[in-house]
C-alpha cells in the first residue's frame, strides 16, 4: 500500500522521487558506474512514463501492469538481453521500496526472468583489424591521433570509456603500461604492446600540441582542446569502417572483442585476459572461448575434405 502523502508529491508527466533516492543508495552500496546508473535510471524514467498513460506510477503498477510492459518490450522488438536488464533495474527498485517501507508488496514477485540466448558479440579478423588500423590519416593530426587510439584500444582491450577518459598520470611509457580505472572505480594495469607503445609515444610528444588550447589532464584531445568524448570516437570508428571496407556493424567494443578473442586464439590463459579485460567474473570472459571455438568450426567446414 502507498500513503496519501507519497501521493500527494508524484506530479503527473514527472518520475517519481525514489527514483532518485533508489539511485544514490544503490550507488553508495555497489559502487556502480556512471554508465550503469543512467541504465537503470533510463528504464525505471521509461517504465514510469509508460504507466503515467494507464494513470499509475511505479508505485502503484500492479505485477499485471509490469507484466505488460515487459509484454510491450518483446513487442517493439527489443531482445531478452533488455527485457532481463529492465526487469533487473525494476526488481531492485521495488526490493529498495520494501527496505524503506514505501511498499507492502512487491508487484514483480510473479515476473520470470527472460531466456536469454547467448549471442556471441561481434569481433574481427586479423586482416580487418590491420585494414582499421590502418584507415586513419596518419599524416594528418586527426588522423594521427585516431590511428593512435585505435591501437590502444585493439593492444589493451579498453573500454572506450576507459580509452577518452586516460589522463597522463595513467601512462607509464618507460614500463609500457596503462593504469584503467575501470567499472566501479576498480584499477588495474594492462600493458600495450610495443607497437601501441610507439604510436603514442609519437603521438605524445609530436601530436598532441596540435590540439591543446589550455591545460589538459586528458591524454587525447578534439580539435578544441577539449577531452575526446565516447560519441566522438565512436563515429569516427564507424567512418574507419567504412573507409577499411569492413561491412560488419561495429563499434569500439569491437576491438575490444577482437583483443581477447585474438589472444585467446593465440594460447593466451583465460584468467589472465580476463585481469586485462577488468572482468570481476571469469565467465563473462568465457565467452571468448565460444568466439574462438566458433571460428575454428568454421574453418573445418569451409577447408576440410569432408567438412
Amino acid at each position: 500500500m502507498v500513503g496519501a502523502f507519497y501521493m500527494a508529491r508524484i506530479k503527473p508527466g514527472e518520475p517519481s522521487p525514489d527514483i532518485d533516492l533508489y539511485l544514490d543508495a544503490i550507488w553508495l552500496e555497489k559502487n556502480l558506474s556512471s554508465n550503469s546508473l543512467d541504465g537503470y535510471r533510463n528504464d525505471l524514467v521509461h517504465t514510469e512514463a509508460w504507466l503515467q498513460k494507464k494513470s499509475k506510477n511505479l508505485m502503484t503498477a500492479s505485477s499485471t501492469d509490469l507484466h505488460d510492459y515487459m509484454a510491450a518490450i518483446f513487442d517493439k522488438g527489443f531482445s531478452s538481453s533488455t527485457a532481463a536488464r529492465w526487469l533487473s533495474a525494476v526488481r531492485g527498485f521495488y526490493r529498495y521500496a520494501l527496505s524503506t517501507n514505501i511498499l507492502e508488496v512487491n508487484p514483480t514477485d510473479s515476473l520470470k526472468h527472460p531466456k536469454n540466448s547467448r549471442r556471441l558479440p561481434t569481433s574481427l579478423s586479423f586482416a580487418e583489424v590491420g585494414r582499421l588500423l590502418e584507415a586513419p590519416d596518419v599524416s594528418k593530426a586527426i588522423g594521427f591521433r585516431d590511428r593512435t587510439m585505435l591501437e590502444l584500444l585493439y593492444a589493451c582491450g579498453l573500454r572506450i570509456t576507459e580509452l577518452v577518459s586516460i589522463e597522463f598520470k595513467q601512462v607509464n611509457l618507460r614500463q609500457g603500461v596503462i593504469r584503467v580505472m575501470g567499472k566501479g572505480a576498480k584499477e588495474r594495469l594492462v600493458p600495450m604492446g610495443e607497437e601501441a607503445l610507439v604510436w603514442l609515444n609519437k603521438y605524445i610528444t609530436e601530436v598532441r600540441r596540435d590540439f591543446v588550447k589550455s591545460d589538459s589532464n586528458y591524454l587525447f584531445l578534439t580539435n578544441r582542446g577539449g577531452s575526446m568524448t565516447r560519441q566522438n570516437f565512436w563515429y569516427a570508428i564507424k567512418k574507419y569502417a567504412l573507409l577499411s571496407g569492413i561491412n560488419t556493424d561495429i563499434s569500439p567494443h569491437t576491438l575490444r572483442h577482437a583483443f581477447a578473442t585474438h589472444l585467446l586464439d593465440n594460447g593466451a590463459d583465460l584468467r589472465a585476459v580476463q585481469m586485462m579485460l577488468g572482468h570481476s567474473d571469469l565467465s563473462t570472459t568465457q565467452i571468448y572461448t565460444h568466439i574462438a571455438q566458433e571460428r575454428l568450426k568454421g574453418l573445418v567446414l569451409e577447408h576440410h575434405p569432408r567438412g
